[in-house]
């Protein structure tokens, strides 16, 4: 059984037991939530639309991704050829790490 969630303007494919990283929360260590907008959920068949409307997703926060605990850096270069001009950055994204507990369809 898997359903297909929204969260955090992404899509993610998710089963039981499944460890994924989504967009900063705010939610502390080991506190448990529900995700009510379930798109899809298939258990032998697809159900989709109106039939998955009562759906949820119960998760539990494994790791709260604040401080030390971001995201890989990504550089972000810009260079103006010929103009001797040029920036960098760096940014690091938070994330909180949740775990997929159970799914109610």
């Amino acid at each position: 059984m898997y359903a297909i969630i929204k969260c955090g303007g992404k899509q993610y494919k998710v089963t039981e037991g499944d460890i994924i990283d989504i967009d900063y929360t705010g939610k502390t260590a080991k506190e448990t939530f529900e995700i009510t907008d379930v798109l899809a959920v298939n258990d032998g068949e697809l159900k989709t639309g109106d039939t998955v409307a009562a759906a949820k997703v119960e998760a539990e926060v494994v790791l709260d991704g604040t401080g030390v605990n971001r995201d890989k850096k990504v550089i972000i270069y810009k260079k103006r050829r010929r103009k001797d001009s040029k920036l960098k950055r760096g940014f690091r994204k938070s994330f909180t790490k949740i775990r997929i507990t159970k799914i109610a369809a």
